[in-house]
């Protein structure tokens, strides 16, 4: 786990408290793509005004990433989920795979890499399609808010699978957050919690989020230190490959010609757009401000879905759920702050 200062030795720190990244913080930012980010924190002498347009470029990739649920939403029932998916991995692997050809060269890493890469992409290939199904029957935002159980679930499986904890303030970020998420979803009625009242829609992608919880741990165990890109064009193409196997059964039979030209061109926007492009702006704020603040802006990605869906026209909910969503940004602001862990005394 690195230590992160402020531009001084770690010496220099008072005996009682140390500031330090957990382990997870030095995990990718789990986002709508396939990425590995690396710990490089900010330059101390990096200009205020930098910083600043940093955080917007993160909170601009947030916005991209939440409108992966309207969107989905939108082009649910258009064609199987299996097909939706392939079409965007496809494209977005394309794309990711010109970008590492003329940057670093396509090779072959082996069979050891490969079966890694494999298994990496079988998490996010189960996730999206849950995702997709999913919102057949559920809201967006109900999707929304159960992807903020993502990092809360990585962090019990690295507890378990490596013996990594968490600080005292990024454990009660998560906690809390899961506590907005809960809100959104039951709507603020205790009732509903006390029942357990969720619709197939999030029980199925409640089962993808439990999968995609391994998503992170994955990277961090089989990472190789190639290149970020590189690794994320593999993973792009093996869930393609695997969403194929998937989906292969309902290639002749989709209405291909009967599906509108919007839906080609949704998919189209989720492959580059929120894939591709995502990547490099979560890469580009990974390595000047840390993981740590990069992966707290997802929380506000309930509260975009909201957004989004006022804007297309779709309204917005209860009131009551708006206390979950205040509660879910109050976690991210948590986040920012660090984690502070007591160290021995000396």
């Amino acid at each position: 786990m690195g230590e992160f200062g402020t531009g001084r030795s770690s010496r220099a720190a008072p005996a009682m408290f140390r500031v330090r990244e957990s382990v997870l913080d030095a995990a990718p930012v789990i986002t709508d793509l396939c990425a590995l980010m690396d710990n490089r924190p900010l330059s101390p002498a990096a200009p205020a005004r930098g910083v600043t347009a940093v955080h917007a470029i993160t909170l601009l990739a947030n916005l991209t990433v939440s409108t992966s649920f309207p969107i989905g939403r939108e082009i649910a029932h258009a064609l199987e989920p299996g097909v939706l998916m392939l079409l965007r991995f496809a494209v977005a692997a394309l794309i990711m795979g010109a970008y590492v050809h003329f940057r670093y060269g396509l090779a072959w890493p082996g069979w050891g890499a490969i079966w890694r890469y494999a298994a990496i992409a079988l998490t996010v290939v189960i996730f999206f399609w849950c995702m997709f199904e999913s919102l057949r029957y559920t809201s967006a935002l109900n999707t929304s808010a159960l992807y903020t159980t993502v990092p809360v679930l990585s962090a019990i499986y690295a507890f378990f699978i490596a013996g990594e904890r968490l600080g005292r303030y990024r454990f009660a970020a998560l906690a809390v957050g899961l506590v907005g998420a809960l809100w959104i979803i039951f709507r603020g009625d205790p009732v509903r919690l006390l029942a357990l009242d969720l619709n197939k829609g999030d029980l199925i992608f409640l089962a993808g989020c439990v999968v995609f919880g391994f998503y992170g741990v994955f990277i961090k165990r089989f990472h190789r230190g190639e290149p970020t890109a590189i690794m994320t064009f593999w993973v792009l193409l093996f869930s393609a490959i695997l969403y194929l196997a998937i989906a292969g059964k309902d290639l002749a039979a989709s209405p291909w010609a009967e599906t509108e030209l919007s839906v080609y061109g949704m998919v189209a926007f989720l492959a580059v757009v929120s894939t591709v492009i995502t990547f490099f702006m979560f890469q580009y704020a990974a390595t000047r401000i840390g993981p740590t603040r990069v992966q707290a802006y997802s929380y506000f990605i309930p509260a975009f879905v909201l957004v989004v869906d006022w804007a297309i026209g779709r309204g917005l909910p209860s009131l009551m759920t708006l206390p979950g969503v205040a509660i879910v940004l109050v976690a991210s602001l948590v986040i920012q702050r660090g984690v502070i862990e007591i160290g021995p005394r000396r």
